[in-house]
């Protein structure tokens, strides 16, 4: 199991902090809420606690594995898990091993933006004839994922290939354009649950087919994110690390801490920092609240990694503006480990590391930088991974999923909306000449301008 010590956000602990009688006054608040949310189960809940969608993805093992490399073309939602949970369960080099290295498992790119230089090197790098593209978009209408696929298609004609031998769409189960063309195509599709929004998908299809490429335990991430939610509906609060991580950060909002920095200390972990960037700011930042009040609340989430940025963090951390709770997350297991060689043992500068582990160095460097933010009067969380594998990997995913879902009930928000992205998404149609949003077209809108060159 995952480990989670708030030690160091207590007022015993850390100058400011917070006072056990502040976090029990939630208790029965927090307790009442999760008997509501067991009782009327959001989608990202019941996803886990069925068979439907890993059986979906098994059902396309035959044909997934008769390609090299997997291509998935989404953002935000629809690509961030995915990219933490390859880069957690992957090493670095993965794409650059031999077939045999992989044991016939799939390269894995995920492209997330439409930068051309940065999709045309992942293309550059899978050869169309033994490459599928998943293609990820719940509406179908999304600009970004969308424009790739056409750049996509467009490839695969012009290499005279059969695109539904190469694609599959990810998508909402009955209506939009991906669904409308996979029907009249016969282009293989996987289901998005109606109820589940993509930032709480990672743990459907969206996530799990190229974890399955990739030679991930599906099943083990799904069995580790449903431990983790029966634990967070029956334990009492300050046994419930969803509910603590919720009130916690709620709490330390309260007190003008507004900024929640996650710091992994573990390439491996650091791109789980990314999926819960937009999880968190996502879900919380909201204007309004239930009741129709302008609130404007809402956390900034910031990814750190260690010990990387302690030379470039930290010192705005320990001595700049009181205004952040930080979340170590570590392992006290890595899959592979170095000696630092005995050499130069004249020299005391160097002499104290000669014999050490540099997993040793790396943890004793989180703890330090962790008790020197304690002496400052910084909160911080820690997050520990008896070893980095699918079990703890669904954990983490499910426990920050019902976090944020329980803050959000403490902000009195909604968590599964987005309407700050939407009107973005609206002006770029407009420049982009999509029929319909003309009256988005805000290009001439500024008053004054300021252009130097």
């Amino acid at each position: 199991m995952l480990k989670f010590d708030f030690t160091y956000t207590l007022a015993e602990n850390v100058q400011g902090g917070l006072d056990t009688a502040e976090i029990d006054s939630y208790s029965a608040k927090v307790e009442e809420f999760l008997k509501r949310l067991d009782e009327n189960k959001p989608g990202f809940v019941n996803a886990v606690l069925t068979r439907k969608w890993i059986d979906s993805v098994n059902e396309l093992s035959d044909f997934i594995f008769t390609f090299d490399n997997l291509v998935v073309l989404g953002i935000g939602g629809s690509a961030l898990g995915n990219i933490a949970i390859q880069n957690a369960l992957r090493p670095a080099n993965w794409n650059s091993l031999s077939v045999d290295e992989r044991n016939g498992y799939l390269r894995i790119f995920v492209v997330d933006n439409v930068d051309p230089d940065y999709l045309s090197s992942v293309l550059d790098c899978v050869d169309p004839k033994t490459t599928l593209f998943n293609i990820i978009s719940k509406s179908g209408t999304t600009a970004e994922p969308m424009a790739n696929y056409l750049i996509v298609r467009g490839i695969l004609e012009s290499y005279g290939l059969d695109p539904k031998e190469h694609l599959i769409f990810t998508t909402d189960p009955e209506k939009g354009v991906l669904r409308r063309l996979g029907r009249a195509e016969g282009i293989r599709m996987l289901e998005i649950p109606p109820d589940v929004g993509g930032r709480f998908s990672v743990l459907t299809p969206v996530g799990l087919l190229s974890a399955k490429a990739a030679g991930v335990d599906i099943e083990e991430l799904i069995i580790g994110a449903k431990d983790a939610y029966d634990k967070t509906i029956k334990s009492p609060l300050w046994e419930n690390p969803a509910a603590l991580i919720a009130v916690t950060h709620y709490l330390h909002y309260l007190k003008k801490r507004n900024i929640s920095v996650m710091m992994a200390y573990s390439n491996r972990l650091y791109y789980l920092a990314d999926w819960y960037r937009q999880l968190w700011a996502e879900s919380l930042g909201k204007m309004y609240d239930n009741d129709g009040n302008k609130v404007h609340v809402g956390q900034t989430p910031v990814k750190a990694l260690g010990a990387v940025d302690q030379h470039s963090q930290v010192q705005l951390y320990n001595e700049g503006p009181d205004d952040k709770i930080i979340t170590f997350l570590r392992t006290e297991q890595f899959d592979r480990e170095i000696i630092i060689p005995k050499i130069h043992e004249s020299e005391p500068e160097l002499a104290y590391l000669g014999g050490k582990k540099l997993s040793t160095l790396l943890n004793s460097e989180q703890l330090g930088t962790q008790l020197a933010l304690a002496k400052h009067g910084r909160p911080s969380i820690t997050v520990t991974f008896p070893k980095i594998d699918e079990y703890h990997i669904g954990q983490f995913i499910m426990y920050y999923e019902l976090a944020t879902v329980i803050a959000g009930h403490l902000f009195n928000i909604n968590p599964y909306d987005q309407p700050g992205v939407e009107l973005g998404k609206k002006i770029t149609y407009a420049l982009m000449g999509r029929e319909g949003f003309e009256e988005y077209n805000y290009s001439d809108s500024a008053q004054k301008r300021v252009e130097v060159e």
